[in-house]
């Protein structure tokens, strides 16, 4: 059955939940204004109701009716939008993402999907949405519909396939607060990309304060059932190796025989899940360098085995 961007739009202004698509993951979707209906998020992915969302948003013009942008925060729109950019911003407009969706804060994250079906259906809807991965609290993010569908899919209402996510990995997260530009997340928008913009960031990672204003920051996340072991040289006993590079383990299970860094951004949550359903004893993941989109890679990793450091 074919659904369209309309029908979306009133499945949200209904207050039920769509299964959505974006370039970075699948997400589940909700009217961000609506109370009720964003509630039904946090049950249905068993998410702590401490843990913020982002609003996705048609383009900059509905961003800045909820969000204040300074010049560094439009410069980053202007730049890397729509696009997996993530910007937080102190609030305008508490009634169009409500306090549940900012987890009390007064400051909202922000973002215009690269996903042309994410960005008309939005536009169709006309207010914000809040769109988590969709899948239950600290698993892998969906990257295939048919994951989506998996994890959360009974919750929902409509459900939209849009074709396996492009990128792979949730949005690079920045908050621009009181004219400091600092990195909360990393993501395919690399830290480099951004301080070309805006010059340099805070160091992520080194007590910044404003960790607490980004989604997907919690110590265990991201996580298989099989334990994850990083930079891993090879596989132990019963494990599946996860490798990288040029004859680096078993090609079904490369994230990338090239060392491709975006290839293997875009099969990290398929692989990790593809691994797991074969019942391994572990998951053992290849060294990714630790440059450019490498620092989100390495992030997910150590959050799915359980070590932020």
């Amino acid at each position: 059955m074919t659904v369209s961007d309309a029908d979306a739009a009133r499945a949200l202004a209904d207050g039920r939940l769509v299964i959505l698509p974006t370039e970075t993951v699948y997400g589940l979707a909700a009217d961000a204004g609506n109370a009720v209906a964003v509630a039904a998020i946090f049950e249905a992915k068993g998410r702590p109701r401490f843990n913020p969302l982002i609003a996705h948003v048609a383009d900059a013009v509905q961003a800045e009716a909820v969000a204040v942008f300074d010049a560094q925060a439009r410069a980053l729109a202007e730049a890397f939008w729509p696009g997996p950019l993530t910007i937080v911003a102190p609030l305008r407009d508490r009634d169009r993402v409500c306090d549940l969706a900012r987890a009390g804060l007064d400051s909202v994250a922000v973002r215009v999907p690269g996903h042309a079906r994410a960005r008309a259906i939005i536009a169709a809807f006309g207010r914000p949405v809040v769109a988590p991965s969709a899948n239950r609290s600290g698993r892998p993010s969906p990257t295939t519909f048919a994951d989506a569908v998996e994890e959360t899919g009974t919750f929902a209402g409509v459900l939209i396939d849009g074709g396996d996510c492009a990128v792979g990995v949730e949005s690079t997260v920045v908050s621009v607060l009181d004219g400091r530009v600092s990195l909360l997340r990393p993501g395919s928008v690399t830290r480099e990309e951004i301080e070309a913009v805006v010059g340099p960031l805070a160091r992520f990672g080194q007590g910044d304060g404003e960790g607490h204003r980004s989604p997907g920051r919690m110590a265990l996340h991201y996580a298989p059932d099989a334990p994850v072991r990083i930079e891993a040289e090879a596989a132990r006993p019963g494990e599946i190796l996860l490798g990288f590079g040029p004859g680096v383990g078993d090609p079904r299970w490369s994230l990338s025989a090239a060392g491709d860094l975006r290839e293997a951004a875009a099969n990290l949550f398929r692989r990790l899940r593809e691994a797991d359903r074969e019942r391994p004893t572990g998951i053992a993941v290849s060294p990714i360098p630790p440059h450019g989109l490498g620092e989100a890679i390495n992030d997910r990793l150590r959050r799915a085995a359980g070590f932020v450091g």
